[in-house]
């Protein structure tokens, strides 16, 4: 601290000469104040700016389902994504557990933990002013007990700040539905292929392609309903099953690789708009409607490139000075030298 306050001294002495006091200079530092409006290293997003549409709430949800309007879902994981996914007019934005892969590197969605989660959820929802959000409980928060789950599924509401939690489950998870759901918080259901249990599952296979196990999707999904689920995602199931299975419910259905004949879909963002390089796997299911990794490649070697040219940055990327604090300046570095 003594070392940083001599060093300011040493600087005030050097800048400010006998002869100029500093009346004199005070014009120059405001008309140099004036000139610049900001100096950060960064450009916040701020606040998104005013919704162009109402607040999507469960009863907006109700009311496409009862109009058999297909209700648009897609996952977001930063201020960035879902800020682009508001903008772009979701219905809901989804903060999966798929995020440890395609936002934090993890091997699969079982390594994610709920104070992780939590993170990604606050930091979505300050860019989310119309859609409706939703925070996917992960492994370990919720399987123990249904009071477990509750408590999970409480803070993930209240310090995540979304609308309503998704978890993973069938039959055997209704009465931790219903104990959420009692508790005045709504849950998105999610049967068919479960990615966290995927080794019990023998890993990502498609789920429903028999009798048995399309039976099993539609007990499953009846299941989630009774317990008090607003919709439910099914994930990975034939087409024809997906369809039948929602004729049969009275809650939306949003597929994913589950066909056309859903209330609703859902997508990973960073897997459709094409986050990532040239021959990483995607799921049949998954259509890539852009190639943002080609997009930022492009931006990135460009920049290099004028950077080492010294292109970049030109004159109108820097910030002005005044022509009498310049000539001043010059001549205090030439007297030092004196």
């Amino acid at each position: 601290m003594a070392r940083s306050v001599t060093t300011s001294r040493s600087l005030q002495k050097f800048l400010i000469s006998p002869r100029r006091s500093l009346t004199a200079t005070a014009p120059l530092w405001a008309a140099r104040s004036q000139c610049q409006t900001r100096q950060s290293s960064h450009s916040p997003l701020g606040n998104p700016s005013a919704p162009q549409r109402k607040k999507v709430t469960i009863n907006t949800l109700r009311s496409l389902h009862q109009k058999d309007e297909p209700i648009t879902m897609i996952t977001a994981h930063d201020f960035p994504s879902a800020h682009v996914a508001d903008h772009a007019g979701m219905d809901m934005i989804l903060v999966g557990d798929s995020l440890a892969m395609v936002a934090l590197g993890m091997e699969d969605t079982s390594e994610v933990v709920l104070d992780e989660m939590i993170l990604h959820c606050r930091s979505v929802s300050r860019a989310t002013n119309a859609a409706f959000t939703i925070g996917d409980l992960p492994m370990g928060s919720y399987e123990i007990a249904p009071e477990q789950a509750l408590e999970s599924a409480i803070r993930v509401v209240k310090e995540g700040r979304v609308q309503s939690v998704k978890l993973e489950g069938g039959v055997e998870f209704a009465p931790t539905i219903e104990k959420i759901t009692r508790a005045g918080i709504p849950v998105l259901g999610h049967v068919g292929l479960t990615p966290q249990r995927q080794h019990a599952m023998g890993g990502f296979r498609v789920q429903g392609k028999t009798t048995t196990g399309a039976l099993k999707v539609l007990e499953d999904a009846l299941a989630v309903q009774a317990a008090g689920c607003f919709a439910v995602v099914l994930e990975a199931v034939p087409a024809e099953v997906a369809a039948l299975v929602t004729n049969k419910l009275k809650i939306p259905t949003i597929g994913i690789g589950a066909g056309n004949g859903c209330s609703g879909q859902v997508l990973v963002q960073v897997d459709m708009s094409g986050n990532f390089p040239p021959g990483r796997f995607l799921p049949k299911f998954v259509k890539q409607y852009g190639n943002v990794w080609a997009e930022s490649l492009k931006a990135i070697e460009l920049y290099k490139s004028e950077v080492k040219s010294r292109q970049y940055p030109a004159p109108a990327h820097t910030y002005p000075m005044v022509p009498e604090e310049l000539t001043e300046f010059e001549r205090l570095i030439e007297a030092r030298r004196v």
